[in-house]
């Protein structure tokens, strides 16, 4: 039955309204579910159905209205693209059937399917590609569908690949921001690792940062970490955190090749364990009675040599993803070298203080003890003459307290010079008038200082270097120049703060010192470096040492 004019006008309208609707929502299954139910509705038909194809054509999704929940669990398999479906996934032109077992491609329904006689089916279309199909059965109140609703489908088809598109380019939008999103994550994950690396020396802190960092990327409850020991056999966990600590540690040692740490350090390949309670090679009892399911254990490697292993455990069953497992070996890689760095840098200070010691009893032994059994052998001469020449016993007596005072003095200035200072928040001015007042209580030396009342908007780290290579400066003036005067000045720019440190002492080779820095020299260059100042050290044997340093007033970025 043909409708009227009338009839059409409404329909159009009520297409029209349906299509706004269509366009509004970007979320595609909600999508498919109203284009099915619209066409329900405007062609008058008991069953609908939406079925959409990948990109290789096939069968992706299959959307029906009309059959309740009951009636499709019933039927043995979800459509599969055979008979007059397949037909329409081929097909450019609708296909209009009074009844379905009479067509060719007809293939019959499955078992507990409701019974189905007229058919009308219309592709989606944008440009040469198919989208979908709309299946449409059971025209109400009529034994087939008209010509006039193979139009009104066919505009909804129309409508609906828009809709669609629409709602993939929506979906592949939001795909791109939740792929760029972990991406930044990511990246939040390796500049804090990268952070905290190239930021500290210290081992403790590596490890404690690092396995932090780790924990609130992976989102998990407890982590920890074990470091191969110097016998190449023994792992032992050094750091544990979160929560459950008394369960790890009833295990705190591994050998290679036993249990999750053994393995990963044997195989430098990362491990995961989803059920632990069923996983034997777990080998931590109490861990896993504190409720703990998975665990994700990585090398931690420098080149070719294994540093040791980090673990992160959860209560949670998702399974952990490939890329944070990735992203997780890449950081292992960058904590083993950090570690590595860290132990080689603890080994360089070490053998720093065991060559700094065997300088200082070497200067000990040369100068204040030659010093003092130079005064001895001058008072056994004292005694010697006590009876035949008392003014010059007497006069021995006078060199051998000298001696003995310059013996203090000297013994003075080597505390000075090993005794630790900070500058605390006394701000720069104090704290050089601080060691000013010190040197010249142990040295009896004068020093002439000018410069401001103070420096307040000098950085703390700026103002801490200038002190460190004041306190340097003084030291050598005392130890090694025996410098009967010295002049600090401190003045400033609009861009930089400078310190200049003259002395009268011994001096020494420039061209030899060049060679063989002690360490001294080399700390003040590291400080004045590390803030993005610069130094200049000149002297002369015999003609005493300038230093003048400079560091910005402002902090380097």
């Amino acid at each position: 039955m043909l409708l009227t004019r009338e009839q059409l006008q409404e329909r159009l309208f009520a297409l029209h309204r349906a299509s706004l609707e269509l366009v509004k929502d970007v979320s595609l299954e909600p999508l498919l579910e109203k284009i099915a139910s619209t066409a329900c509705e405007q062609a008058g038909a008991q069953y609908a159905a939406l079925g959409v194809l990948d990109d290789e054509g096939k069968l992706k999704q299959f959307i029906t209205v009309g059959m309740t929940e009951s009636q499709i669990k019933r039927i043995s398999h979800p459509p599969t693209g055979l008979g007059l479906l397949g037909e329409l996934m081929d097909a450019v032109d609708p296909l209009r059937i009074p009844v379905i077992a009479d067509h060719p491609r007809s293939v019959g329904f499955p078992a507990y399917h409701p019974k189905m006689v007229s058919f009308l089916g219309v592709p989606i279309r944008t440009g040469d590609k198919q989208l979908g199909q709309i299946y449409l059965t059971e025209k109400k109140d009529a034994p087939e569908f008209t010509a006039d609703d193979e139009m009104i489908i066919q505009m909804l088809a129309a409508y609906a690949a828009t809709a669609i598109t629409n709602a993939r380019l929506y979906e592949h939008m939001k795909e791109r921001d939740l792929a760029l999103t972990r991406r930044n994550v990511d990246m939040g994950l390796l500049n804090g690792i990268a952070s905290t690396l190239t930021s500290s020396l210290e081992l403790d802190e590596i490890l404690n940062k690092t396995l932090g960092l780790v924990m609130n990327y992976m989102k998990v409850e407890a982590g920890d970490i074990f470091l191969l020991e110097e016998d190449k056999v023994t792992l032992r966990m050094v750091l544990h955190r979160g929560q459950a600590a008394e369960a790890f540690w009833t295990r705190n040692i591994f050998s290679v090749g036993e249990g999750y740490p053994g393995i990963v350090a044997k195989t430098r390949q990362p491990m995961i364990g989803t059920h632990l309670e069923n996983d034997a090679n777990f080998q931590r009892d109490a861990v896993v009675k504190a409720g703990f399911q998975q665990i994700a254990c990585i090398p931690l490697v420098a080149g070719e040599s294994l540093m040791g292993v980090m673990s992160v455990v959860t209560r949670a069953v998702e399974p952990f993803d490939e890329r944070s497992i990735q992203l997780l070996t890449a950081v292992g890689t960058w904590a083993g070298l950090a570690i590595e760095n860290a132990r080689l840098h603890s080994d360089a200070r070490r053998l720093a203080v065991l060559e700094e010691r065997d300088r200082i009893g070497m200067d000990l032994h040369d100068g204040i003890i030659q010093s003092i059994y130079g005064v001895g052998l001058s008072l056994e001469g004292a005694k010697l003459n006590l009876d035949g020449d008392p003014a010059a016993a007497k006069e021995r007596i006078h060199k051998a307290i000298d001696g003995l005072n310059q013996a203090i003095r000297d013994i003075r200035a080597y505390i000075l010079d090993l005794r630790p200072r900070q500058l605390g928040n006394e701000g720069l001015m104090s704290g050089i008038k601080r060691l000013i007042a010190e040197y010249r209580a142990h040295t009896f030396s004068d020093v002439n200082f000018t410069g401001p009342d103070e420096l307040k908007d000098l950085p703390h780290t700026q103002s801490l270097a200038l002190f460190h290579i004041c306190q340097e400066a003084l030291a050598n003036a005392a130890k090694h120049a025996k410098a009967k005067n010295v002049q600090i000045a401190v003045w400033y720019t609009d861009e930089r703060a400078l310190l200049e440190i003259k002395d009268d002492g011994t001096g020494f080779d420039m061209e030899k010192i060049h060679t063989s820095i002690g360490h001294g020299l080399a700390n003040m260059q590291t400080r004045a470096h590390a803030v993005g100042g610069d130094i200049d050290i000149s002297s002369s044997v015999q003609e005493g040492t300038t230093i003048f340093v400079w560091v910005p007033r402002a902090i380097k970025h």
